[in-house]
Protein backbone atom coordinates (compact mmCIF):
# COMPACT_ATOMS: atom_id res chain seq x y z
CA UNK A 1 0.00 0.00 0.00
CA UNK A 2 2.89 2.35 0.75
CA UNK A 3 4.26 2.02 -2.77
CA UNK A 4 0.79 2.57 -4.22
CA UNK A 5 0.44 5.84 -2.31
CA UNK A 6 3.85 7.02 -3.46
CA UNK A 7 2.96 6.09 -7.06
CA UNK A 8 -0.25 8.09 -6.95
CA UNK A 9 1.62 11.06 -5.47
CA UNK A 10 4.24 10.77 -8.22
CA UNK A 11 1.59 10.73 -10.95
CA UNK A 12 -0.29 13.66 -9.43
CA UNK A 13 2.90 15.70 -9.16
CA UNK A 14 3.79 14.95 -12.77
CA UNK A 15 0.38 16.05 -14.01
CA UNK A 16 0.58 19.25 -11.96
CA UNK A 17 4.05 20.05 -13.29
CA UNK A 18 2.90 19.42 -16.86
CA UNK A 19 -0.11 21.70 -16.41
CA UNK A 20 2.01 24.51 -14.97
CA UNK A 21 4.47 24.18 -17.86
CA UNK A 22 1.68 24.42 -20.43
CA UNK A 23 0.02 27.46 -18.84
CA UNK A 24 3.32 29.24 -18.25
CA UNK A 25 4.12 28.85 -21.95
CA UNK A 26 0.79 30.34 -23.05
CA UNK A 27 1.96 33.99 -23.40
CA UNK A 28 4.69 32.91 -25.83
CA UNK A 29 2.21 31.36 -28.29
CA UNK A 30 1.88 33.22 -31.55
CA UNK A 31 -1.13 35.43 -32.18
CA UNK A 32 -3.38 33.63 -34.65
CA UNK A 33 -3.69 35.14 -38.11
CA UNK A 34 -7.18 35.24 -39.61
CA UNK A 35 -7.73 33.25 -42.77
CA UNK A 36 -4.26 31.72 -43.00
CA UNK A 37 -1.85 29.49 -41.05
CA UNK A 38 0.08 31.09 -38.20
CA UNK A 39 3.80 30.25 -37.93
CA UNK A 40 4.29 28.70 -34.51
CA UNK A 41 0.55 28.80 -33.88
CA UNK A 42 -1.34 26.31 -31.75
CA UNK A 43 -4.87 25.12 -32.34
CA UNK A 44 -7.39 25.66 -35.12
CA UNK A 45 -7.53 28.78 -37.27
CA UNK A 46 -9.87 31.53 -36.01
CA UNK A 47 -13.45 30.97 -37.13
CA UNK A 48 -14.96 33.19 -39.82
CA UNK A 49 -18.29 31.43 -40.36
CA UNK A 50 -21.04 29.94 -38.15
CA UNK A 51 -20.17 26.39 -39.25
CA UNK A 52 -16.55 26.80 -38.18
CA UNK A 53 -17.66 28.25 -34.83
CA UNK A 54 -19.65 25.06 -34.16
CA UNK A 55 -16.80 22.83 -35.38
CA UNK A 56 -14.30 24.64 -33.14
CA UNK A 57 -16.62 24.31 -30.14
CA UNK A 58 -16.98 20.59 -30.81
CA UNK A 59 -13.22 20.15 -31.05
CA UNK A 60 -12.11 22.37 -28.15
CA UNK A 61 -14.92 21.90 -25.64
CA UNK A 62 -16.07 18.32 -26.31
CA UNK A 63 -13.31 16.27 -27.93
CA UNK A 64 -10.16 17.72 -26.36
CA UNK A 65 -11.26 17.33 -22.70
CA UNK A 66 -12.41 13.75 -23.39
CA UNK A 67 -9.17 12.87 -25.18
CA UNK A 68 -7.05 14.52 -22.47
CA UNK A 69 -8.90 12.72 -19.67
CA UNK A 70 -8.58 9.32 -21.38
CA UNK A 71 -4.89 9.86 -22.17
CA UNK A 72 -4.00 10.90 -18.62
CA UNK A 73 -6.11 8.08 -17.13
CA UNK A 74 -4.43 5.40 -19.25
CA UNK A 75 -0.98 6.88 -18.62
CA UNK A 76 -1.60 7.00 -14.89
CA UNK A 77 -2.83 3.40 -14.81
CA UNK A 78 0.19 2.19 -16.77
CA UNK A 79 2.67 4.02 -14.51
CA UNK A 80 0.87 2.87 -11.35
CA UNK A 81 0.82 -0.76 -12.49
CA UNK A 82 4.51 -0.64 -13.47
CA UNK A 83 5.46 0.68 -10.03
CA UNK A 84 2.98 -1.19 -7.84
CA UNK A 85 3.06 -4.60 -9.51
CA UNK A 86 6.64 -5.07 -10.68
CA UNK A 87 8.60 -8.12 -9.55
CA UNK A 88 10.52 -6.28 -6.86
CA UNK A 89 7.55 -4.80 -5.01
CA UNK A 90 5.16 -7.65 -5.75
CA UNK A 91 7.20 -10.88 -5.79
CA UNK A 92 4.14 -13.11 -5.33
CA UNK A 93 1.63 -12.39 -8.12
CA UNK A 94 -2.10 -12.60 -7.50
CA UNK A 95 -3.97 -15.73 -8.62
CA UNK A 96 -7.19 -14.11 -9.85
CA UNK A 97 -7.68 -13.41 -13.56
CA UNK A 98 -11.12 -11.78 -13.85
CA UNK A 99 -13.03 -9.00 -12.16
CA UNK A 100 -16.66 -8.62 -13.13
CA UNK A 101 -16.99 -5.04 -11.91
CA UNK A 102 -13.90 -3.87 -13.81
CA UNK A 103 -15.05 -5.58 -17.01
CA UNK A 104 -18.49 -3.94 -16.77
CA UNK A 105 -16.92 -0.53 -16.19
CA UNK A 106 -14.51 -0.72 -19.13
CA UNK A 107 -17.36 -1.85 -21.39
CA UNK A 108 -20.10 0.57 -20.32
CA UNK A 109 -17.99 3.70 -19.80
CA UNK A 110 -16.63 3.89 -23.40
CA UNK A 111 -20.17 3.36 -24.73
CA UNK A 112 -21.48 6.25 -22.63
CA UNK A 113 -18.58 8.47 -23.77
CA UNK A 114 -19.26 7.71 -27.44
CA UNK A 115 -22.99 8.33 -27.04
CA UNK A 116 -22.27 11.69 -25.42
CA UNK A 117 -19.89 12.65 -28.25
CA UNK A 118 -22.42 11.54 -30.87
CA UNK A 119 -25.05 13.97 -29.58
CA UNK A 120 -22.80 16.93 -30.45
CA UNK A 121 -21.39 15.27 -33.57
CA UNK A 122 -24.80 14.65 -35.16
CA UNK A 123 -25.89 18.22 -34.47
CA UNK A 124 -22.81 19.50 -36.31
CA UNK A 125 -23.35 17.08 -39.21
CA UNK A 126 -26.96 18.24 -39.55
CA UNK A 127 -25.80 21.87 -39.62
CA UNK A 128 -23.51 21.09 -42.55
CA UNK A 129 -26.22 19.08 -44.30
CA UNK A 130 -29.19 21.42 -43.78
CA UNK A 131 -28.06 24.33 -45.92
CA UNK A 132 -30.16 27.51 -45.69
CA UNK A 133 -31.60 28.96 -48.88
CA UNK A 134 -28.46 30.04 -50.79
CA UNK A 135 -27.98 33.61 -51.94
CA UNK A 136 -25.53 32.63 -54.66
CA UNK A 137 -23.86 29.54 -56.08
CA UNK A 138 -20.21 28.98 -56.94
CA UNK A 139 -19.12 25.95 -58.94
CA UNK A 140 -15.55 24.87 -58.11
CA UNK A 141 -13.80 22.41 -60.42
CA UNK A 142 -10.48 20.81 -59.51
CA UNK A 143 -7.94 20.32 -62.30
CA UNK A 144 -4.35 19.11 -62.38
CA UNK A 145 -3.23 21.48 -60.90
CA UNK A 146 -5.45 24.50 -60.47
CA UNK A 147 -9.05 25.41 -59.73
CA UNK A 148 -11.66 26.86 -62.03
CA UNK A 149 -14.75 28.71 -60.81
CA UNK A 150 -18.11 29.64 -62.26
CA UNK A 151 -21.08 31.73 -61.04
CA UNK A 152 -24.16 30.42 -62.86
CA UNK A 153 -26.65 32.77 -61.15
CA UNK A 154 -24.70 35.90 -62.08
CA UNK A 155 -23.71 34.67 -65.55
CA UNK A 156 -19.99 34.68 -64.76
CA UNK A 157 -18.43 32.04 -66.99
CA UNK A 158 -15.69 29.68 -65.94
CA UNK A 159 -12.31 31.23 -65.12
CA UNK A 160 -9.10 29.54 -63.99
CA UNK A 161 -7.47 30.28 -60.64
CA UNK A 162 -3.76 29.44 -60.41
CA UNK A 163 -1.11 29.87 -57.75
CA UNK A 164 0.87 33.10 -57.79
CA UNK A 165 4.52 32.21 -58.52
CA UNK A 166 7.04 32.75 -55.75
CA UNK A 167 8.92 35.50 -57.58
CA UNK A 168 5.70 37.51 -57.97
CA UNK A 169 4.73 37.43 -54.29
CA UNK A 170 7.14 40.20 -53.28
CA UNK A 171 6.40 42.31 -56.37
CA UNK A 172 2.72 42.36 -55.36
CA UNK A 173 3.63 43.54 -51.85
CA UNK A 174 2.56 40.25 -50.24
CA UNK A 175 4.45 38.47 -47.43
CA UNK A 176 6.36 35.37 -48.46
CA UNK A 177 4.21 33.29 -46.07
CA UNK A 178 1.41 33.54 -48.65
CA UNK A 179 3.43 31.62 -51.24
CA UNK A 180 1.42 28.50 -52.18
CA UNK A 181 -1.66 30.12 -50.62
CA UNK A 182 -2.38 33.17 -52.80
CA UNK A 183 -4.16 32.75 -56.14
CA UNK A 184 -4.27 35.09 -59.13
CA UNK A 185 -8.05 34.73 -59.66
CA UNK A 186 -9.75 34.17 -56.29
CA UNK A 187 -13.34 33.38 -55.44
CA UNK A 188 -15.17 36.61 -54.55
CA UNK A 189 -18.30 36.51 -52.38
CA UNK A 190 -20.32 39.10 -50.42
CA UNK A 191 -20.15 39.12 -46.63
CA UNK A 192 -23.09 37.74 -44.68
CA UNK A 193 -24.55 35.79 -47.62
CA UNK A 194 -25.13 32.04 -47.79
CA UNK A 195 -22.85 30.67 -50.50
CA UNK A 196 -23.50 27.23 -51.98
CA UNK A 197 -20.37 25.59 -53.38
CA UNK A 198 -20.76 22.84 -55.99
CA UNK A 199 -17.53 20.85 -56.10
CA UNK A 200 -16.36 18.50 -58.84
CA UNK A 201 -13.18 17.58 -60.76
CA UNK A 202 -12.09 16.89 -64.32
CA UNK A 203 -9.33 14.32 -63.89
CA UNK A 204 -8.52 12.89 -60.44
CA UNK A 205 -9.89 13.35 -56.92
CA UNK A 206 -9.10 16.72 -55.38
CA UNK A 207 -10.46 18.28 -52.17
CA UNK A 208 -11.87 21.76 -51.65
CA UNK A 209 -10.73 22.83 -48.17
CA UNK A 210 -10.67 26.19 -46.42
CA UNK A 211 -10.03 26.00 -42.65
CA UNK A 212 -11.39 29.42 -41.61
CA UNK A 213 -14.84 28.47 -42.93
CA UNK A 214 -14.70 24.83 -41.81
CA UNK A 215 -14.87 23.54 -45.39
CA UNK A 216 -13.48 20.26 -46.66
CA UNK A 217 -15.22 18.28 -49.38
CA UNK A 218 -13.87 15.95 -52.04
CA UNK A 219 -13.91 16.95 -55.71
CA UNK A 220 -14.64 13.72 -57.59
CA UNK A 221 -14.70 13.40 -61.40
CA UNK A 222 -18.22 12.69 -62.67
CA UNK A 223 -19.80 13.62 -59.35
CA UNK A 224 -20.99 16.92 -57.86
CA UNK A 225 -20.65 17.37 -54.11
CA UNK A 226 -22.16 20.27 -52.22
CA UNK A 227 -21.20 22.36 -49.23
CA UNK A 228 -21.92 25.88 -47.99
CA UNK A 229 -20.61 28.71 -45.88
CA UNK A 230 -21.57 32.20 -44.74
CA UNK A 231 -18.67 34.53 -44.01
CA UNK A 232 -19.24 36.79 -41.01
CA UNK A 233 -16.48 39.28 -41.83
CA UNK A 234 -14.71 40.77 -44.82
CA UNK A 235 -11.16 39.76 -45.62
CA UNK A 236 -9.01 37.32 -47.54
CA UNK A 237 -9.09 33.65 -46.58
CA UNK A 238 -6.84 30.89 -47.84
CA UNK A 239 -7.11 27.14 -48.27
CA UNK A 240 -5.58 24.38 -50.36
CA UNK A 241 -6.39 21.13 -52.10
CA UNK A 242 -6.37 18.54 -49.31
CA UNK A 243 -6.28 15.36 -51.39
CA UNK A 244 -3.07 13.85 -52.76
CA UNK A 245 -3.83 14.54 -56.43
CA UNK A 246 -0.42 14.27 -58.07
CA UNK A 247 3.02 15.79 -58.34
CA UNK A 248 1.81 19.41 -58.09
CA UNK A 249 -0.69 18.78 -55.31
CA UNK A 250 0.93 21.48 -53.16
CA UNK A 251 0.55 24.11 -55.89
CA UNK A 252 -3.23 24.51 -56.19
CA UNK A 253 -4.33 26.95 -53.47
CA UNK A 254 -7.83 28.26 -52.80
CA UNK A 255 -8.34 31.95 -52.09
CA UNK A 256 -11.69 33.46 -51.12
CA UNK A 257 -12.07 37.24 -50.97
CA UNK A 258 -15.04 38.30 -48.82
CA UNK A 259 -16.16 41.79 -49.79
CA UNK A 260 -19.13 44.12 -49.36
CA UNK A 261 -22.20 43.73 -51.59
CA UNK A 262 -21.27 46.82 -53.60
CA UNK A 263 -17.75 45.50 -54.19
CA UNK A 264 -19.17 42.12 -55.18
CA UNK A 265 -21.54 43.74 -57.69
CA UNK A 266 -18.62 45.68 -59.19
CA UNK A 267 -16.55 42.48 -59.45
CA UNK A 268 -19.42 40.63 -61.15
CA UNK A 269 -19.75 43.46 -63.68
CA UNK A 270 -15.99 43.34 -64.35
CA UNK A 271 -16.39 39.65 -65.22
CA UNK A 272 -19.20 40.38 -67.67
CA UNK A 273 -21.95 39.12 -65.36
CA UNK A 274 -25.03 40.69 -63.84
CA UNK A 275 -26.55 40.74 -60.36
CA UNK A 276 -29.93 39.94 -61.95
CA UNK A 277 -30.29 36.14 -61.91
CA UNK A 278 -30.29 34.68 -65.40
CA UNK A 279 -32.72 32.04 -66.66
CA UNK A 280 -31.35 28.57 -67.22
CA UNK A 281 -31.05 29.00 -70.99
CA UNK A 282 -28.70 31.95 -70.46
CA UNK A 283 -26.76 30.77 -67.43
CA UNK A 284 -23.39 29.22 -68.29
CA UNK A 285 -23.39 25.46 -67.99
CA UNK A 286 -27.15 25.03 -68.39
CA UNK A 287 -28.01 21.56 -69.63
CA UNK A 288 -30.42 20.76 -72.44
CA UNK A 289 -32.87 19.38 -69.88
CA UNK A 290 -32.72 22.62 -67.88
CA UNK A 291 -33.24 24.72 -70.98
CA UNK A 292 -36.22 22.61 -72.07
CA UNK A 293 -37.83 22.73 -68.62
CA UNK A 294 -40.68 25.24 -68.10
CA UNK A 295 -39.47 28.48 -66.52
CA UNK A 296 -40.47 29.11 -62.89
CA UNK A 297 -40.03 32.86 -63.36
CA UNK A 298 -43.40 34.45 -64.27
CA UNK A 299 -41.53 37.09 -66.26
CA UNK A 300 -39.99 34.43 -68.47
CA UNK A 301 -42.07 32.53 -71.04
CA UNK A 302 -42.24 28.80 -70.72
CA UNK A 303 -40.57 26.56 -73.26
CA UNK A 304 -42.78 25.91 -76.28
CA UNK A 305 -44.79 22.76 -76.19
CA UNK A 306 -43.74 19.94 -78.46
CA UNK A 307 -45.86 19.67 -81.61
CA UNK A 308 -48.03 16.56 -81.87
CA UNK A 309 -46.45 13.70 -83.77
CA UNK A 310 -49.44 13.34 -86.15
CA UNK A 311 -51.40 16.34 -87.43
CA UNK A 312 -55.20 16.05 -87.08
CA UNK A 313 -57.08 15.19 -90.21
CA UNK A 314 -58.61 18.06 -92.17
CA UNK A 315 -62.32 18.52 -91.70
Amino acid sequence: MGMGTRARAFIGGGITALSLAVFSATPSWATDLVGQPTPGGLGLQPSASPLKVQATFFHDVILMPVITFITLLVLGLIVWICIRYNKKTNPVPAKWSHNTLVEIIWTVLPVLILVGISLFSFRLLFAYHDMPTPDLTVKATGNQWNWSYEYPDQGVGEYVSSMIPEDEIASRGMPHSLYRLAADEPIVVPVGKTVRVLVTATDVIHAFALPAFGLKVDAVPGRINETWFRADRTGVFYGQCSELCGVDHAFMPIQINVVTEAEFAAWVASKGGSMTPRPVDQAPGGTAAQIAAPSTDPAQPSAPATAPAVAPAAQ
